[in-house]
């Protein structure tokens, strides 16, 4: 389907807006199809409850509750419903950590020794590689030591003690690995430099001027009105989520918003209102390694491409809570995915299915592979988000596949040269001649590089 449908679709919206202003997207196309698709989760009792927005410029095209807010008591998520946004906090991270480098009190090229007290053995890290997930130093949410501390509360920098006796899991720069421990420390670089707790300084600075009125640092004991309880799921189905104190996901994780809160912060982050034209470049450019490799993780934030066109994107993850933000700056769209439940039911695949609605389905090209797939197979090794990978390349008659640990194979398309794709990652084999020695993932949010 091709790029007219976003108007037409568009117009048929913005037309049933104006016949129902009570109700923006009361009957609309896009309205019908996502109620549809919001059903079949929670009549499966997979998600508690979701909330959406889907907004083109101003224009509110859907803005909506569905399920339950607390399962317990039977009570409607209503569409302002206040949800835990798990690491869609790391992008209010980067902007508060520019805003400052704008100030001059920081550089992105500072060592982290110069603000923080930690022990870098010898490695020079610098905040754009905690920004970027480039430090290799070990995320402290894959500790096994982390489930016994995460439930009390401790001065923050005995996770700093923790974390430095770990070895780190590759060389600074050299690759790109998801990492909670960077966007911590840049809670307490933030709190350094300005002289207020990260909570006032996100208050002030960017809740504030985006004009979220519902937005807050997340908190396990205030009350909180339209708060949504957060669930997890077990083996006999949805639980109540386990508890985990704010103290730890902080500037990685700790903030709560709602839906249309997430709106005007993606409205004001980018039209101007947070970053100057400078700084919101910088925020957006990709993170580069120290062999030239250009990624897709920018600071705090991924810039990747979605049924043609470009998108700038996180999601979330916390205890009960699921959480995706994604804004295609060439279409002014929003697109806000928030449940309040943890499991099988992705924020990210809803969004993808809204995007599908919205903009059509991509174009599958067919690339069809002419020469010895034998020259990939092979088993390959490094090192991935808190464990060491093994991935199995083999080939199945004519098609190539990819096996993770124990995991089942699965198949992967050709895209060119020697790269491969599964339509999430892309995988780029590289060697001498028909020698193939090294498989680098680009998974968007990490840049992984094994070995044969």
């Amino acid at each position: 389907m091709k790029s007219i449908v976003l108007p037409v679709l568009l117009a048929v919206i913005l037309i049933s807006c104006k016949q129902n202003p009570g109700s923006p997207a009361s009957g609309s196309k896009l309205e019908t199809r996502i109620d549809s698709l919001v059903k079949t989760y929670l009549d499966s009792t997979k998600a508690a409850g979701m909330a959406i927005a889907v907004y083109k410029g101003n224009e509110k095209l859907l803005l909506k509750g569905y399920g339950f807010a607390d399962l317990e008591f039977d009570v409607k998520l209503p569409a302002d419903a206040s949800f835990e946004i798990g690491s869609v906090t790391k992008q209010f991270t980067g902007a508060a950590t520019l805003q400052l480098v704008e100030q001059g009190k920081l550089s992105l090229e500072d060592d982290i020794t110069k603000y923080i007290k930690f022990n870098t053995q010898g490695k020079k890290v610098t905040v754009r590689q905690l920004l970027s997930h480039t430090s290799g130093i070990k995320g402290y949410t894959e500790l096994p030591v982390f489930e016994e501390i995460g439930v009390f509360k401790y001065k923050r920098d005995t996770l700093l003690r923790i974390v430095e006796k770990e070895k780190f899991d590759f060389e600074p720069g050299e690759a790109l690995i998801y990492n909670n421990t960077g966007f911590f420390m840049l809670g307490l670089i933030i709190e350094k430099v300005s002289g207020m707790t990260y909570e006032e300084y996100v208050q002030k600075n960017l809740f504030e001027k985006a004009g979220m009125t519902h937005s807050s640092y997340c908190s396990e004991s205030k009350i909180v009105k339209n708060r949504a309880h957060g669930y997890d799921t077990g083996e006999k189905g949805l639980q109540r989520a386990g508890y985990l104190d704010h103290t730890w996901p902080y500037a990685a994780g700790s903030l709560c918003s709602t839906a249309e809160d997430l709106v005007k912060w993606d409205d004001a982050l980018h039209h101007g209102k947070i970053l100057s034209e400078k700084m919101y470049e910088e925020f957006l450019a990709p993170a580069v390694l120290n062999d030239g490799t250009v990624t897709h993780y920018a600071k705090g934030i991924t810039v990747t491409d979605k049924n043609g066109r470009k998108m700038i994107e996180h999601g979330g993850g916390i205890n009960g809570f699921l959480s995706e933000n994604r804004y295609f700056p060439g279409e002014d769209v929003k697109v806000i995915v928030l449940v309040n439940s943890t499991g099988p039911v992705a924020p990210g695949k809803v969004a993808d299915r809204i995007t599908e609605f919205i903009f059509g389905k991509p174009s599958k090209e067919s690339h069809p592979f002419s020469g010895d797939l034998s020259k990939f197979t092979g088993t390959y090794k490094g090192r991935g988000r808190g464990v060491d990978l093994e991935e199995v390349v083999a080939k199945n008659d004519s098609v190539l596949t990819i096996q993770i640990g124990k995991g089942k194979p699965r198949p992967i398309s050709y895209v060119k040269d020697n790269i491969w794709s599964d339509g999430n990652s892309t995988y780029l084999f590289s060697g001498t001649g028909d020698v193939m020695n090294e498989l680098r993932i680009d998974q968007v949010y990490g840049y992984l590089i094994l070995k044969k």
